[in-house]
């Protein structure tokens, strides 16, 4: 049969339009059990019907030269243009043990870069039949709930079906077919329910009405199971009542554990319980879902959080029972958990003798109250705070008050708080320690260096944090080590009564070129000595930036701008940046050395900004000099911008020097001459070009009185990198001295 079809499709014609034998790509789609049926999609929509749990085999017979490649997708309905699964690459699909919700429209797609892909399409129902259920429905005009002789009585039948439009159902009493009559009528497809529903209605109901009914749902020529349900119809047919057990309407239990939640529901039929929550914040149950269905009426929790407290509604379910006003009630689950406090740990300063309150708050808990608070100094229990009185609410907080702060007072304080479930641990640090000073890095021009010597001096430049919550600082311990060195210089700095942003100085002296120095700063009060504060700090010529510190040398960026420079070396570059554009590594060479740069692959846009700002600088001579290194490389670069921003009247930005386009993979140094008229500052303006190869860096900023050198390369300075691919420079040709040469011998 397979073979047949193949030499059938063997002979269908294709049209090579001079392109010799190579042929665009044709697709059928054909499927087990039906192999040569071979429809054109022009005559009627293509659908293939399996039964749930089969094995779906399609299959994509093609034909074309070079043989065309097969993807197979699909989609939930033939309107539908995403894809929502993932792509198969086989002619062949095969889908063992198909669910229904792996129904829908298959897409075949053949290409072979000949012509126009070509895409065929199927659609596969997958049948299947679960979930059978029926309700009652009493007189609705006269607005019973119970099933009365002289009365209506509805019964309805519903399974969940695909496709559900082929369902049929068949009704039966007490085993034999119902016969439709003026007071039995049968409805295949009720209004008032859920599409494709049957409903058998007794008009009048009499005493022979009552009975066993059988409703049989079936598939006509499938192979799928009928499904059926029976519904007892007698005298004792009672409407159900719900209610919650004695004792069971407050349910307590601890974090962790398991927990049931219960009702009781009676009624012949006994329909099914739903439960769901009745908090309008928390709408979904611990399940995920907005109702879940019990046949007992227990609703069994696994391991309760403390988000699952609140209340829950238990009702009777609309199917497999009566179409009535649900009946409900309500269960209380509590959730106990330990308490929650604040704060988890606190530092207290104060001067010494002056008064300390210490108060440990409950934030949340179950029970929220505090049963318990024990309070302890350095490990070492202490007398228990006042109790509160008995006509008191339930405490939420305990306090510890310490009349004055000492020396022997100073320590670690510790409050446990319990609420009978668990307990947890303020902790508070008690002293009159001085708060650490806090250094000052945008300090201009900090090094100085002397021509008649090797050394060098440092301005150091600190505020004090929080000055005035302790006894004043009078003076600071400063220790001054050598790197690599053991021995340390100490020296005792006396000030005054020290504000709060006040900027405190102080020059080291005699450093030695061009070693680099650890710097220890310790404010003493009359308590002792407080926080010890610490940096290193550089020798750097003619405030020289190279971006080596997170501090950038105090440069920022700027707000107004559109996007930021991003600091970096080899190490922490991205491994999957764009290839062929910015430098990989810093003007050193070396990959643990940083520079700035500016990424401009997506979001970035043509003409978005970056602007990297220096700190404030105080004009003291009449000409300064910005030296710098950039690397523009890549087919995509924009503009590197450099501005200065004159602080005499506001601020005022003015054009400096501007550089476009690729420059190639190499670091090149410019000497920018600048004459500011008052306090300024320096600003690198990097500027996205027309796509994302365009990231440009700089590295080494230098800012130096005077005027820049007159005889500049040009290109400005070279710097070729290793493995940069830069073009070498071409060696001196011996043809003009071997002219010479020849000219002299003759003569």
């Amino acid at each position: 049969m397979e073979v047949t079809c193949l030499l059938l499709l063997a002979l269908i014609p294709f049209h090579c339009r001079a392109q010799g034998v190579y042929a665009p790509a044709q697709a059928q789609i054909v499927h087990a059990g039906q192999a040569c049926v071979v429809k054109e999609d022009n005559i009627s929509e293509r659908v293939y019907t399996i039964r749930e749990g089969d094995t779906l085999v399609l299959q994509c017979l093609v034909t074309g030269h070079p043989r065309p490649q097969v993807r197979w997708t699909k989609t939930a309905g033939s309107a539908s243009d995403k894809f929502q699964e993932t792509s198969v690459f086989n002619e062949t699909l095969r889908i063992e043990r198909i669910a229904r919700t792996q129904g829908g429209r298959y897409y075949c797609k053949a290409e072979n870069g000949v012509g126009v892909p070509a895409i065929k399409s199927i659609r596969v129902d997958v049948q299947s039949m679960k979930n059978a259920t029926f309700q009652i429905t009493p007189d609705v005009i006269k607005e019973s709930e119970n099933i009365q002789l002289g009365q209506d009585l509805k019964l309805s039948c519903h399974v969940d079906a695909v496709p559900q439009e082929k369902v049929t159902y068949q009704w039966f009493k007490n085993g034999k077919p119902a016969r439709m009559s003026k007071r039995l009528l049968v409805t295949r497809n009720d209004p008032e329910l859920p599409a494709v529903t049957s409903s058998l209605e007794l008009i009048d109901l009499h005493f022979s009405d009552y009975g066993t009914y059988l409703c049989v749902a079936s598939f006509p020529g499938a192979p799928v199971p009928d499904l059926s349900v029976e519904v007892n119809i007698s005298s004792e047919t009672v409407p159900p009542t719900i209610s919650v057990p004695k004792g069971r309407a407050v349910v307590t239990v601890r974090e962790g554990s398991p927990a049931e939640l219960q009702c009781e529901v009676r009624g012949k039929p006994r329909p099914p319980v739903l439960w769901s929550r009745v908090d309008k914040e928390a709408a979904l149950l611990p399940s995920g879902l907005p109702l879940e269905e019990t046949s007992d009426g227990k609703l069994r929790l696994e391991r309760v959080s403390r988000d699952m407290s609140g209340t829950y509604r238990c009702q009777t379910a609309r199917y497999n029972g009566f179409n009535v006003r649900p009946r409900e009630a309500q269960v209380q689950l509590n959730v106990q958990f330990p308490p929650e406090v604040e704060p988890g740990s606190q530092d207290v300063r104060q001067a010494l003798g002056r008064p300390v309150l210490l108060r440990c708050s409950l934030l949340r808990g179950s029970p929220q109250r505090i049963a318990s608070a024990v309070w302890r100094f350095k490990g070492q229990l202490l007398p228990p705070p006042p109790a509160i009185p008995i006509a008191a609410e339930a405490p939420d907080h305990s306090e510890l008050r310490l009349d004055a702060v000492t020396r022997d007072s100073s320590g670690s304080y510790e409050c446990s708080v319990s609420n009978d479930v668990g307990s947890a641990v303020c902790l508070f640090q008690v002293s009159a320690k001085a708060y650490s000073p806090e250094f000052y890095f945008d300090t201009p021009n900090p090094t100085r260096s002397h021509k008649l010597s090797k050394n060098y001096s440092y301005v150091l430049q600190w505020t004090q944090r929080e000055p005035d919550a302790v006894d004043p600082v009078l003076n600071y311990r400063l220790s001054v080590r050598q790197l690599n060195q053991h021995n340390a210089m100490v020296k005792a700095i006396p000030v005054r009564r020290v504000e709060k942003g006040q900027l405190l100085e102080y020059i080291l002296t005699d450093l030695r070129v061009p070693h680099s120095y650890e710097v220890r700063l310790t404010p003493y009060t009359t308590f002792g000595a407080g926080d010890m504060a610490s940096r290193i700090i550089h020798y750097t010529e003619h405030n020289t930036c190279h971006f080596e510190d997170e501090k950038i040398c105090g440069y920022t960026q700027d707000l107004t701008d559109n996007f930021d420079w991003t600091r970096q070396n080899a190490l922490t570059q991205n491994p999957k940046r764009s290839p062929n554009t910015g430098p990989p590594t810093d003007i050193s060479g070396t990959p643990e050395g940083y520079y700035m740069f500016i990424e401009t692959s997506r979001p970035r846009e043509l003409g978005d900004r970056a602007r990297l700002v220096s700190p404030l600088y105080n004009a003291s001579a009449k000409f300064y000099c910005v030296s710098f290194f950039y690397h523009m490389y890549g087919k995509h670069i924009g503009s590197l911008n450099l501005l200065v921003r004159s602080r005499n009247k506001g601020a005022l930005d003015t054009h400096a020097w501007s550089l476009s386009g690729n420059k190639g993979n190499v670091w090149q140094q410019a000497h920018v001459p600048i004459n500011p008229s008052g306090p300024f500052q320096i600003i690198f303006e990097g500027v996205r070009g027309s796509g994302y190869l365009g990231d440009i860096a700089i590295d080494d900023v230098t800012l130096k009185k005077g005027e820049c050198p007159r005889k500049q390369m040009d290109p400005n300075k070279v710097v070729v990198m290793p493995g940069s691919g830069a073009p070498c420079q071409p060696r001196p040709q011996l043809w003009g001295s071997m002219a010479i040469f020849l000219l002299v011998w003759q003569r």
